[in-house]
Formats: structure tokens, sequence, C-alpha cells
């Protein structure tokens, strides 16, 4: 093939994403020798996933211009596909999808051809989400045995356990979303599940919350538990009691989370195959039983110009173009993926749901010169994400045209008269018009829409650490960072937009620096100006009502959901964690992840006393022996957002420190 790079790429990388690329993802000889540069894995994967136009009848020539574009959008860090599509495309594995969502039915048999099932996914790299919810409670007569069912809790440990036993792909240990409706008999069990964190470390867990038990707590009156067999009401709880102890559960460790599944459900592009009930290991992909999602996610921190007076904008023809790139692309990926299951092929195929989101939101807004925790910036996220929303589904509906609709369009909600107008009339943020959503809802009545989601916000772990960005739509953990080199130098590490802001107004020094470092935020810094402050604002430093907020910006023009977490001082109240929930349910979120400062009880580090960044190596890890003789690593792990180490077993987790999940 002939390959031309386009003259502007520049593939220039930090220490930090090298490091990422060698150790995760670049091939390795029989010896462990790295084997590729990071051009040769870029190469590698534009080269295959543009190899599927030709399914569609492209020539060679057009093969290679299209391996041109993704190569040089890739490359120059404006997009990154998720971690298993860099590690397995154009490679004998290629399984490239993140997450799945499987079923797990009411039966031994089904409940362990499931755990197989699992096991074949994060063999493969990819997470998987589960609902609990149709397992009979503990203690239930199981007819066939005259035996008592263990209950749904009792089986999560046994998932736990198989995840433990089963090394992803040689780069990673799957994660698990574990889900149970707030109406299950087993509810209370399940929200304190988690309440000793050294248990299920394989899975977060999140309560689906019905909009009927949200009505119930707002009247303090009681709801009903409902058998997931007979469908019987076996007894009735209060319901402000049960979120009480939810907010309780969320207080003290983080979990349990929330979703909203009846918003979950109202989005759903495909009810007439069936009803959403789990989500991926990080929530922000409400998937059928046996559906599965590839993600990628745009770099704004690199869609932004000068403008002719020499200030900054948006770059808004950038951001169209690398849009449309990254819809071509993850339909490729749906072509060239190598499934781990015949069942997820043929949901994938007939849904061909694709999730596009962003990261280096934090980036963007500091280099704008805006805060975090404004209006400006609600405002600003919300006509980014519209502009994204619209300029995917423009590009889908093109996709449609040449290669056909989803196989599910019939019943979907794209089958609805006019139903982007109706959802987004008299919401525009000022760039997408409601004639504009018109306009396409007439378009998809005649060809079509190619893609049943376009759109989601991954929490972006290691991608944006390649990409050398902040993660998804999170605020900064820290501006500064104390980085502990081999020799035992500690050299400090300031977010660069920072460094060059600081050194531009004559304020950087490194007495400076290193009193950020041991805060991690600037809020308390003597002779800053408060617009100084608000610019370069941390988690800590934006309010629960701008985190949701923010949230909620980004939600309303995204199909799937959105990863984040509300940060919290450590001296925040429970009322304050249920007065967050409340705000995000009544702002339409689909899901809500909490996380109080230092809350762990085993929580190494915090804000007031962070001294330093570990390596980013891994340290030699260490075997051990679980409840179920499954051997299980434990290791010294990093969070990519802010630093902590974190002794625990191989996988996606979540920091002690900073409330950070993810696995991308």
């Amino acid at each position: 093939m002939n390959f031309t790079m386009d003259e502007k790429t520049k593939l220039e990388l930090t220490e930090n994403a090298v490091k990422v690329l060698e150790k995760r993802y670049l091939k390795r000889d029989k010896d462990g020798n790295v084997t590729e540069t990071p051009h040769d894995l870029f190469l590698r994967v534009a080269s295959t996933i543009a190899r599927a136009d030709k399914v569609f009848g492209a020539s060679d020539e057009e093969i290679e211009k299209t391996t041109t574009e993704f190569y040089n959008f890739i490359a120059n860090k404006y997009f990154m596909p998720n971690s298993p599509t860099l590690m397995n495309a154009g490679r004998e594995l290629g399984q490239l999808s993140a997450c799945f969502v499987l079923p797990v039915e009411d039966s031994l048999e089904g409940i362990f051809e499931t755990i197989k099932n699992t096991a074949l996914i994060h063999k493969s790299g990819g997470g998987t989400g589960f609902s609990f919810s149709r397992l009979r409670p503990k203690n239930d007569v199981v007819r066939s045995t005259m035996g008592v069912s263990s209950g749904p809790v009792s089986f999560m440990e046994v998932f736990n356990a198989a995840t433990e036993a089963v090394k992803q792909g040689g780069t990673r240990r799957g994660a698990n979303m574990g889900i149970l409706r707030i109406d299950h008999p087993d509810i209370l069990d399940f929200i304190h599940c988690k309440d000793d964190i050294t248990k299920l470390q394989n899975f977060n867990i999140s309560v689906a919350i019905t909009n009927k038990f949200m009505d119930a707590v707002k009247r303090n009156e009681d709801y009903d538990l409902v058998h997931p067999k007979t469908k019987e009401v076996v007894k009735r709880l209060n319901a402000r009691e049960i979120f009480d102890k939810i907010v309780t559960g969320a207080w003290q460790t983080g979990e349990p989370g929330v979703i909203f599944i009846d918003n979950m459900n109202y989005d759903n592009p495909t009810p007439q195959i069936g009803e959403i009930e789990s989500t991926n290991p990080c929530g922000e992909v409400p998937l059928l039983p046996f559906e599965a999602c590839n993600l990628g996610s745009i770099n704004l921190a690199k869609m932004i110009k000068r403008n002719q007076i020499g200030g900054l904008d948006i770059d808004w023809e950038l951001l169209e173009k690398t849009t449309k790139s990254a819809i071509h692309f993850l339909d490729n990926v749906i072509v060239c993926n190598n499934y781990p299951l015949p069942q997820i092929e043929k949901m994938v195929q007939d849904n061909r749901k694709i999730g596009l989101g962003v990261m280096g939101w934090a980036d963007m807004l500091m280099t704008l010169g805006i805060s975090y925790k404004s209006e400006q910036g609600i405002e600003l996220a919300s006509k980014i994400m519209e502009f994204i929303d619209y300029q995917s589904k423009v590009e889908s509906i093109r996709l449609s045209e040449l290669r056909g609709k989803f196989a599910n369009f019939e019943g979907s909600i794209y089958s609805q008269e006019n139903y982007l107008y109706n959802k987004y009339r008299g919401k525009s943020a000022g760039i997408i018009s409601d004639d504009m959503w018109k306009a396409l809802d007439e378009k998809i009545a005649r060809v079509g829409i190619r893609n049943a989601t376009t759109t989601c916000i991954a929490p972006t772990g290691t991608i944006s650490m390649i990409a050398g960005c902040s993660g998804g739509v999170e605020p900064l953990f820290s501006l500064v960072f104390m980085r502990d080199i081999m020799d035992g130098t500690k050299l400090l590490e300031v977010n660069p937009i920072f460094e060059n802001y600081a050194k531009a107004h004559n304020f950087y020094s490194k007495e400076l620096m290193e009193q950020i470092a041991t805060d991690g935020t600037i809020a308390h810094i003597e002779g800053l100006s408060d617009n100084i402050k608000n610019t370069f604002a941390t988690a800590h430093d934006v309010t629960p009502e701008y985190h949701v907020k923010m949230q909620a910006a980004f939600q309303l023009h995204t199909d799937n959901a959105v990863s984040k977490t509300v940060n919290f001082e450590e001296h925040a109240t429970k009322e304050d964690i249920a007065n967050a929930y409340v705000l995000g349910y009544e702002a339409g979120l689909k899901g809500l992840t909490v996380y109080r400062n230092n809350s762990r009880l085993a929580q190494p580090m915090n804000l007031e006393k962070k001294k330093e960044e570990p390596k980013v190596e891994e340290t030699k890890a260490e075997t051990v022996k679980d409840d179920f003789e499954f051997e299980v690593k434990i290791e010294k792990k990093v969070c990519p957002e802010c630093g902590n180490t974190i002794e625990m077993a191989e996988g996606c987790f979540i920091c002690l420190n900073c409330g950070y999940s993810g696995c991308s």
C-alpha cells in the first residue's frame, strides 16, 4: 500500500504516552520485546479499519486515501478509538469492542453459561455489564431441587472470582458492572455488598432506580418489592429509608452508584427488540443483552484555532471533519470486528451502535480562559455536543445511503415521524436550528440511518494519556504533581496549559508549583486573581451543582450516557450527596457517580497529604489466593487522572483518591 502522511502530521507523544503504548499496545515478540513503533501501531490500526470499505465496493486507491485520513487524525491526536481497537486491530485476536452486556438468566445452567461467555469476553479484552434483577431472591425455593436460592449477591461473588482467573488478552483483566433493580427483594443486600471494599473488586455496582421509586422518595411513601419470577409484591419498604441507605453507601465508599433506568429506556433506540437493563462497567453505554458498543473520543484540546485578530476560537470546520471521519471509522470497526460470541455478532450487526465522545474538555476550557464552574462553560458544553451530535447523524445518514440502514430500523425511534425535531425542538444551544433537525428527519425517512446510536462519553483513561489531554469531560484533579523518578529525585510535573499561562503572566515559580502540588489547587493561593483561580479550577473547586450541570449539558445531545464523577470534599454531608442525586434525576441524567474525598478507609492518599506521584510503571505483582482458590495478582496501579497509587487486583478500578473509574 502506498501510504502518504499528511505534511501537517507530526507524531509528537509525551514520555508518559510512549510508556503506556509500550506497556499495553505495541506488538511484542515471543520474548516480550517491543517490535513496533507508535507510528507502526497507528498505521496498523488505520489500514485495518480502512480496508472495511472494500466490503462496500471501494477501490484500492480509495482505501489508501481513507487509510491516510484515519492515520492522520489519530497521529495528530484529534481522535482515539477505544483501547481494544488500538490493541487488536490488525492482529490475530481482532476483538475491537470495549463493552458488552450479557443476560443473567434465573437458572444454574444459564448463570454458568453467562460466566463462560464472560470469560471469553474478558480474554478478548472487553468489559461486561450484567443485571442480576432476573435472579430469584435468596432463600427462595427452587422447585427442581427443593433447595433454596443463594440470591444475586452470592452469584456476583462467583462472577468476581471467575474474572480474577482470566487475563484479558495479555494486556488487562476484566471489569464488570453489576446492577440490581430498586424493587428487587434482595436490594438491601445489594446496597451493602461493597461496604467492605476488599470484596467484589472487579465490580462497579449501581442500583437501577425507577421514576416510580423517586416519586415515592419525594413523597416519603412506601414502595413495592416485586418477585422477579412471579411478579407478585412480596414486601413494601419506605422509599426514603432505602434512598438514605444508598446515599450512605456512596458517602462512605463511593458505591453504589445509581442509574436512572427509566431515563435509559426512554432513549432506548430499539424498544421493539428489548428493554435495557444494564450498562458497561463505567456506566456510559446502556446496552441490550448480547449487545456491544465500539467507542472513540475526539480530543477537544486540538479543536481550537487562532482567529484573524490573534484570539482563540473553536475550530468548527476541523471538529466537523473529525466527527464525520470518526463516525466512518467506528462504523468500519463493526465490519472488521472479531466477535467473541455469535449472539453478540448478530445484535451488533443488526443495531450497529457506536459511541463517539470527547476528551480534553478541561484543556479546551483552560485554553479559552473559561471556568469549568461557570454558565459560560455550561453553554459551550451544550454547543460543542450539539454540534458533534448533529454532524455524527449527518455522517451516519450518509453511510446509510451508501451502505444501508441498520437492520432493526423499522420499529426503532428513528422510524417515528420527526423524531429528532420533536426531541430537540426549542432546546438549541445556538449552533443547530430546529429546522436543521427536521431536515435530518426528512432524510432519515427516505434513506434511514446507519447506526442506532452515534454518541457516548467515556472516561478515556489511557487513551487520553496517549493523546496527552485531560480525561473525558472531567475537570483536572490537580494542576501540579510531584513525580518520583528512579534515583529518588523528585521532579515537578505541571499541567502544560497552566505552566505556559503562569510563565506568560509572570507568576511561575518552583516554590509556588511545589505548594500547588501539595494542595492540588490554586484556590487558596494568595496573590492570584479570582479570574485565574476560576479558569484553572480543579475537581474539588467545582461545586456538586456545577458537576451535575456540566454532565447534563453533555447528556442532552448524547445518545448513550455520560461517564462522570461528582467530586465532594471530605467534609461533605450525606445530605449533599442526596441533593446531587435528586438534582441529577431532575436534570434528566441516565446515571450518577459520586465520590467524597478520603471516603474509603484504606485510602492511602488525599488532597491535603499528597506528596508525590508514583512512576507510571507498575511494580512487580504479588500472587495471593482469594476465597475461591483462584490465583489473584495484587499490584500497585496508578490512576491516570490524579496519579494516586493503589494496591489491588488487576483490572479496571475506582481510584481511592479522586474517585476516577475507567478501563478505556
